[in-house]
């Protein structure tokens, strides 16, 4: 018997969530966005009227006036964004314990076993659940409601605002087929392109393509896109508050001024590395690898990685690796206007004894626990006397007027 797996999504949360406040405004065009008065001015959110216009996520405030010159400008309040998420949450989970939160806006539910309680129809159940979202929060979600997260994902996509989308086994060939293969869940921008060359533009023609070729193509990630295409994902849908590590942790700033030279540039990654440093020794994780990705002032990018010699959760450890990758990859002398960090290959920080290496000097290994051991009481001080109490002396924000633009990212196994 197949499983019941709602995939709820808010709709342009962030705005709904201002616009709560300004309800004279849900006619306009509104979008969410960072300081308009500095260079970290890009959009985070808008609302359905604003994407009539075009108005995109992610692009500056000046591009999305081009488009929309009456656009409607609200500063973001993160912290009432995650009030509500669990007040959203805390609803989902009157139906079902099965509720895995996916970003802070989205989560999957499993009703296959509490569908009874509630009339046994998943369509009249999705419908309810959407009343309750607007009646008791003033917000809309769209439902889509399979057999599987991914077409449920999809469902969820398929029709907004305010929507629920049934997708059945036997309505995959004309309802799911002839979408676009980027509406699958994880076909990423490059992954689209390669399969184009091949003539695979849509997700019919992805489920269609030889398995094992597609394998050869993409790797690993070719054969899990090829059985997401055919309906054949079966991951659980996780229980509510279980959790889950992280894939990786990061965070990334834009600076108010480039920084230029190798001081300055370490001190931005100092106050990186320590923001990631924290989360993972929060987690009881650290890291085996790490990426560095710089932004130019021409919005030119590019990221490296390197694999650590030793597993690591210490702030100075992550700036050293991250500066030799600067150096390895950038001309110090050229302006830098963003910098990410990013921890990835985490592995539990109690099994991670790096190798032995003949030719080590103690005084390292000794430094090393020195670090971990400092990094640890930075971290109770914070939580006694709070996070600004206590910081690198190489990564002072006051000196380098940094503005943090939603960086602090982390991700986890969401299948």
């Amino acid at each position: 018997m197949d499983r019941v797996i709602f995939h709820c999504d808010l709709n342009s949360f962030y705005a709904s969530v201002e616009l709560l406040d300004y309800p004279q405004l849900r006619h306009l065009p509104v979008a969410v966005c960072g300081d308009p008065a500095s260079r970290h001015g890009i959009i985070l959110a808008k609302n359905e009227p604003a994407k009539r216009f075009g108005v995109q996520t992610a692009e500056t405030i000046w591009q999305a006036r081009k488009k929309c010159p009456d656009l409607v400008l609200l500063p973001s309040h993160h912290d009432r964004y995650r009030e509500f998420s669990r007040k959203v949450n805390a609803i989902y989970e009157q139906y079902t314990d099965l509720v895995e939160p996916f970003g802070i806006d989205e989560s999957w539910l499993d009703v296959s076993g509490t569908l009874h309680l509630f009339g046994g129809d998943a369509r009249e159940l999705a419908d309810q659940i959407r009343e309750r979202i607007r009646t008791q929060l003033g917000l809309t979600i769209s439902v889509g409601i399979s057999f599987n997260k991914i077409f449920a994902k999809l469902g969820s996509d398929y029709k907004k605002p305010d929507a629920t989308t049934l997708i059945r086994r036997e309505d995959v060939e004309h309802m799911v087929f002839p979408l676009p293969i980027t509406d699958l869940l994880f076909v990423g921008k490059s992954a689209a392109r390669e399969l184009k060359k091949y003539g695979v533009h849509t997700i019919g023609d992805l489920a269609r393509f030889d398995r094992e070729a597609l394998g050869r193509l993409l790797g690993r990630h070719g054969y899990q896109l090829h059985d997401f295409a055919n309906g054949l994902e079966h991951s659980p849908v996780q229980p509510a508050g279980l959790y889950t590590p992280p894939k990786s942790v990061g965070n990334g700033l834009t600076f108010s001024h480039n920084l230029v030279g190798e001081q300055q540039v370490r001190s931005g990654v100092a106050l990186l590395a320590d923001s990631v440093a924290e989360r993972l020794r929060r987690h009881g994780l650290k890291c085996t690898a790490l990426q560095v990705s710089l932004r130019s002032p021409e919005f030119h990018d590019i990221s490296r990685q390197q694999r650590l010699t030793r597993p690591c959760f210490t702030a100075p450890e992550l700036v050293n690796a991250a500066m030799v990758l600067i150096r390895n990859n950038w001309n110090l002398s050229a302006p830098i206007r963003a910098i990410t960090v990013t921890a990835i290959s985490l592995v539990p920080a109690d099994q991670s004894a790096g190798q032995l290496d003949l030719f080590s000097d103690p005084a390292d290994d000794r430094r090393r626990e020195r670090q971990e051991q400092l990094g640890k009481t930075m971290d109770h001080i914070r939580d006694r006397f709070g996070h600004s109490s206590i910081g690198p002396a190489s990564g002072i924000s006051e000196r380098l007027s940094v503005r943090t633009e939603a960086a602090a990212e982390e991700t986890a196994d969401q299948l």
